[in-house]
C-alpha cells in the first residue's frame, strides 16, 4: 500500500530555474574543463510519442496534437541517434500510443512504434504511461517493450557503465487503468481516488486545490513492493559508489512541472530518494509542454518536451551526454537543451 504523507512539496523552499537561467549559470563553468572533460557514455532519448493513424486533434486544454507526424519524429530521432554510432542506448520516457486510437488498431500501433524504436541500433529502455495503458493491458503490452519483470510491474534497473546506474519506475504500479478491475492494485487506486477527488469525473481536478490536484485517474504511484526493491537498489548503488538517475513517466516535483502530472505519493519517493545522496537526476514525461528544477537537495529533474505536440516540420528529442560531474542533453528544435551540474560524490 502506498504510504501518503503530509506535503512538503513547496515550490517556494526549493531552487527553481528555467532552462535559459540554467544555461546562464553554466555559462560560467571554466571553458577548459568543458572542453578536455570526455562524456563516459551517452544515449537518446524522447518522450510521449503517442502515435495514433487518425487526424490531428487538440488536448483537453485546446493544445493541438499531431498524431501521425509524431512518429516522423520518432524515424528522424533514430536516423540521428544511429549517425552518432556512440550512443549505448535510447530511453522512451513512455506514452507510447495516444489513448484516441481507435482500440481494434491498438496491438498494432503499438508494434508500429516499437519497430520503429528497433531500429536504432542498440538497446531500447522503454517505460509505460497512461496511454500505453489505455490501449493494452499490462499483460500484452508489457511483452512488445520487451519488459520483462515479475507480476506484470514494469521496474528494472541496468547499469550501462560501472559508475552509473539507471533506475525505471513503473509510476502506474497503483492504478485505476491497466490492471484487471478486480486486482488489488486497482482497487487501492480507485480506493484512494474517492478519498481524494470527491469529482464524479475521476480525471477532473475540479475543486481540488495546490498539490491535491494530482489526484486524477490517469495519475498513478508506486506500491510497496515497488518502494522496497527501489531502496534496495540506491543502498546497493550507494555501496558501488555509482551515480544513479531515475527514470519515471509521472514527474516528482512540483516545481518541474503542474501539480495535475505529478505521481500520487511523489512525497513518499523523494523521501526515500532524498535518504540516499547517489541520486543526481531524475527524468519524466507527461506534461507535455516540459519543465525543469533543482530541488531542495540538489537532485536535477528535468521533464521532457512531447513529440505529439510538434507541428509538422518540427522536432523534439536529444541525445543525453554524461560526464563524472554532470549530465547534458543537447535537446532538438522544441527540445531545450539543458546542462545539470551535480556534485559526483
Amino acid at each position: 500500500m502506498m504510504h501518503l504523507a503530509p506535503s512538503r512539496l513547496l515550490c517556494s523552499k526549493r531552487k527553481s530555474l528555467s532552462v535559459g537561467a540554467h544555461r546562464e549559470r553554466d555559462a560560467m563553468v571554466p571553458a577548459a574543463r568543458v572542453a578536455t572533460a570526455q562524456p563516459l557514455f551517452s544515449f537518446g532519448l524522447i518522450s510521449d510519442v503517442q502515435y495514433a493513424d487518425i487526424p490531428d486533434g487538440r488536448s483537453f486544454l485546446g493544445v493541438p496534437r499531431y498524431y501521425r507526424h509524431s512518429i516522423l519524429i520518432l524515424q528522424r530521432a533514430v536516423k540521428e541517434w544511429n549517425t552518432h554510432q556512440k550512443h549505448k542506448f535510447v530511453i522512451n520516457l513512455g506514452d507510447i500510443v495516444d489513448g484516441f486510437c481507435p482500440k481494434d488498431q491498438s496491438f498494432n500501433a503499438v508494434k508500429k512504434v516499437v519497430d520503429e524504436f528497433e531500429m536504432f541500433k542498440g538497446p531500447v529502455y522503454h517505460m509505460i504511461g497512461n496511454h500505453c495503458l489505455y490501449n493494452l493491458p499490462r499483460s500484452k503490452l508489457l511483452p512488445l517493450l520487451k519488459i520483462q519483470t515479475l507480476d506484470g510491474c514494469a521496474y528494472y534497473d541496468f547499469s550501462p557503465v560501472p559508475e552509473y546506474r539507471f533506475v525505471v519506475l513503473d509510476s502506474y504500479d497503483i492504478s485505476a487503468i491497466g490492471w484487471p478491475r478486480d486486482h488489488p492494485k486497482t482497487l487501492e487506486a480507485l480506493k484512494l481516488l474517492r478519498e481524494k477527488n470527491p469529482n464524479e469525473d475521476k480525471n477532473s481536478p475540479t475543486n481540488l486545490e495546490g498539490l491535491d490536484r494530482r489526484f486524477l485517474m490517469f495519475n498513478g504511484g508506486i506500491g510497496k513492493e515497488q518502494m522496497e526493491w527501489l531502496d534496495g537498489v540506491l543502498q546497493n548503488a550507494t555501496e558501488l559508489k555509482q551515480k544513479v538517475v531515475v527514470s519515471s513517466h509521472l514527474p516528482l516535483d512540483p516545481c518541474a512541472t503542474s501539480k495535475e502530472a505529478l505521481l500520487w505519493n511523489c512525497d513518499e519517493v523523494m523521501n526515500l530518494i532524498h535518504r540516499y545522496k547517489c541520486v543526481k537526476v531524475i527524468l519524466a514525461g507527461h506534461d507535455h509542454k516540459g519543465g525543469y528544477s533543482i530541488d531542495s537537495h540538489g537532485v536535477h529533474h528535468r521533464v521532457f518536451e512531447a513529440a505529439l505536440e510538434c507541428p509538422p516540420g518540427s522536432d523534439a528529442f536529444g541525445s543525453v551526454y554524461v560526464y563524472d560531474d554532470r549530465i547534458s542533453l543537447v535537446g532538438t528544435d522544441r527540445m531545450a537543451s539543458t546542462d545539470m551540474h551535480f556534485n559526483p560524490q
